[in-house]
């Protein structure tokens, strides 16, 4: 992968993913779900590890060249969970919500393994789409979710934002046992 793309790759990647990816132990894969053009999985790769970048839509970015992102074409909501039997060092979610599986999550994570998530929250539809209750969080999902889990909260929001467009999102970075170097 080209320095300018990878250099590109992290520019664009969240700010919130970018902050906590460094926590990021490299005892197994990562799982960019729902991974889109693959800015984040891009980014992981560069820090060294080995992604799973998982989507419905096939990938047009040559960000999916590298070697260490494996690319899997996958229904995430049908009628059963793709994923079933993995698990992983870290989970990276942004801007996808599917409750129906939601709660598989912080099962597939290893004991260390840190679960990444920022989406739309409600009141986000004053700034437009998405606008559907059914891709909105409700206040306090994301630690409702840790919570449920014992996962351990190192970060968390429930914010507007004013870039790079207004929106109203909430954010968790949480761990499953105890935080392990990477």
């Amino acid at each position: 992968m080209s320095q300018l793309l990878m250099h590109e790759v992290i520019l664009d990647s969240s700010a919130w993913v970018s902050r906590y990816a460094p926590l990021i132990s490299d005892s197994g894969p990562v799982l960019d779900l729902a991974c889109g053009s693959g800015r984040h999985s891009g980014l992981l790769a560069s820090m060294g590890h080995s992604v799973l970048a998982v989507d419905q839509n096939a990938p047009t970015a040559e960000i999916f060249n590298s070697s260490f992102i494996e690319f899997l074409q996958m229904d995430l909501e049908g009628e059963t969970w793709p994923l079933e039997g993995r698990t992983f060092s870290a989970i990276v979610v942004t801007n996808y919500l599917y409750r129906p599986y939601l709660n598989r999550l912080p099962q597939m994570l290893l004991d260390g393994g840190i679960l990444i998530y920022e989406t739309f929250a409600q009141g986000n539809a004053q700034f437009g789409k998405p606008s559907n209750p059914d891709f909105l969080l409700n206040p306090g999902e994301l630690l409702v979710l840790a919570a449920q889990y014992d996962l351990r909260v190192l970060g968390y929001e429930d914010i507007c934002l004013e870039e790079p467009k207004p929106a109203m999102v909430q954010r968790i970075c949480a761990v499953n046992g105890q935080l392990r170097g990477g």
